[in-house]
């Protein structure tokens, strides 16, 4: 039996001509993408946010190759990126023996990559257009949900504030109705108070008013506990709220540990089950699976996002997409609107494409006003009884967005004696549909791009080129919840990963 043999072991054996870390790195590992392809960024914007004199700082091209290349291996906590760079042979290498730590990092990412990384990013991405990897003139648009930074039980509500407001105002309005009647000598030259749109310092002086009115007064136990009440909270409450209606600035919810930050409903599962937590609405464009801009939002829903998004788009790459691919979340008429004002071809689903393009709504709602038969030259429809609905006038009004609709009134003459008037007709009196014709014709062309031999290509693509992004996002880098707070902040965190995607997808 022969005798075994093991090969050399001496790790405390020093070499003559140490080996390089360059000797350590494969040809062709992605690092070696990461490194050349950011050595052959145009930095100078950055190089030039750095001031003179002082310790000297780290180079900002090494920290982020640093950062890319972590975000690429899934490391997004900066402790865990200090450790990274001293301990993973890539990672020295890239980095060239600096070992930057923690807080370092942190404020690289944090502050000075603010202003310059979506340049930086725009670099990258035309790069990669110019090797043929994608295309700009074709862009598919979705968004998804990522968990901030924050507590999940947090929370500030518009609509509690709101609430709460109103009870205020009624309690003082009943107040300063009781002072009016017993003091209205003391009060004959004060100006109505509307205490619903009143601040916390008119406020203030308001009941300090009352306060001096009724001072010398026999009052009810009732109202002396209000007026006390009233003295010492809601000026300071009224205060409180002001400052959470300006973080709200229109939206619905705030976290107050991130409060940029939305309360939205995250799905948890494939069947959309969840809850309401802190987050953050990221929306971007992609070709080829390729992230081709990035946005993050406030907002929960798709709709408002679209303009600003190709607004960025254009100011990035100086000009619009020849068309977009969304799904019905984007469907409305603001935004078909704005696509035909830039001249962007619409291949933008609408609510119930799908069950009008099967049919199965027109067997639901048989009798709905898009199915009944409309005559354009002398502007009429036609009931399901066949009498003429006439135009009894238009109006325009803003929708919830602020966007202005005009809606076209038509009543038929006489359908009292109708049979079919309960299935065509629940409402008292004779049927008036409301029509907006701008938003009929958006559709009619949007059902015609989507079901052409083009939009029929673009749908099948268009799940499987944003969605094939999330789920990377999501499963393979498990990227659910951001590591910074600030809208800022995450929109850097989120720019990183695209663009280590975006080198991933190169490589």
């Amino acid at each position: 039996m022969s005798k075994a043999s093991f090969k050399p072991y001496h790790p405390d054996q020093t070499y003559l001509i140490p080996p390089t870390w360059d000797e350590k790195i494969p040809k062709g590992h992605p690092v070696r993408i990461v490194n050349q392809i950011i050595d052959g960024l145009d930095l100078t914007a950055l190089y030039s946010s750095y001031e003179g004199g002082g310790c000297s700082s780290y180079d900002p091209k090494m920290l982020l190759k640093g950062l890319v290349y972590s975000y690429m291996l899934n490391i997004f906590s900066s402790r865990r990126i200090e450790e990274s760079i001293q301990s993973n042979i890539y990672l020295i290498w890239l980095c060239g023996g600096n070992e930057p730590d923690h807080n370092t990092i942190n404020r690289f990412r944090s502050s000075k990559l603010q202003s310059y990384l979506k340049d930086i990013f725009k670099q990258i991405v035309v790069l990669l257009a110019s090797e043929g990897l994608l295309s700009l003139k074709n862009i598919y648009v979705d968004g998804t949900k990522i968990e901030a930074n924050a507590s999940r039980y947090s929370f500030v509500w518009g609509k509690t504030i709101k609430n709460n407001k109103e009870k205020m105002a009624k309690e003082l309005d009943s107040l300063w109705e009781y002072t009016q009647k017993v003091a209205s000598d003391e009060l004959r030259d004060t100006a109505p108070i509307n205490f619903h749109e009143i601040d916390s310092a008119k406020l203030k002086e308001t009941i300090d008013r009352i306060d001096t009115a009724l001072k010398d007064k026999e009052l009810p136990k009732e109202v002396k506990h209000k007026l006390k009440y009233a003295k010492k909270h809601y000026p300071p409450k009224l205060e409180e709220y002001e400052v959470k209606e300006n973080i709200l600035n229109e939206r619905n919810s705030f976290s107050k540990t991130d409060n940029d930050a939305t309360f939205m409903r995250m799905k948890e599962d494939h069947l959309g089950n969840g809850q309401l937590k802190p987050a953050y609405n990221v929306q971007i464009s992609t070709n080829n699976q390729i992230i081709t801009n990035y946005d993050v939002y406030q907002n929960p829903g798709d709709t408002l996002t679209l303009p600003s998004h190709l607004d960025n788009h254009r100011a990035m790459y100086g000009e619009s997409p020849e068309s977009v691919i969304t799904d019905s979340g984007y469907g409305s008429e603001q935004n078909y609107n704005y696509l035909e004002e830039n001249q962007i071809k619409p291949f933008v689903k609408y609510n119930h494409f799908h069950q009008e393009d099967s049919g199965a709504r027109q067997k639901k709602h048989p009798f709905s006003q898009e199915y009944l038969y409309y005559n354009q030259e002398q502007d009429y429809y036609v009931c399901p009884m066949g009498q003429h609905m006439t135009n009894i006038g238009s109006c325009n009004q803003r929708n919830e967005n602020g966007f202005e609709q005009t809606i076209t009134k038509y009543k038929v003459e006489n359908c009292t004696e109708c049979p079919l008037r309960g299935r065509c007709h629940k409402g008292q009196g004779e049927r008036i549909i409301e029509v907006n014709h701008r938003l009929n014709r958006y559709k009619h062309q949007a059902r015609e791009n989507l079901n052409s031999e083009e939009g029929i290509y673009h749908r099948k693509t268009r799940g499987v080129d944003t969605e094939t992004v999330f789920g990377n996002l999501k499963q393979n880098k498990n990227f659910r919840r951001f590591s910074l707070r600030g809208l800022l902040k995450v929109g850097i965190e989120f720019g990183l990963f695209a663009i280590a995607h975006n080198l991933m997808k190169m490589v």
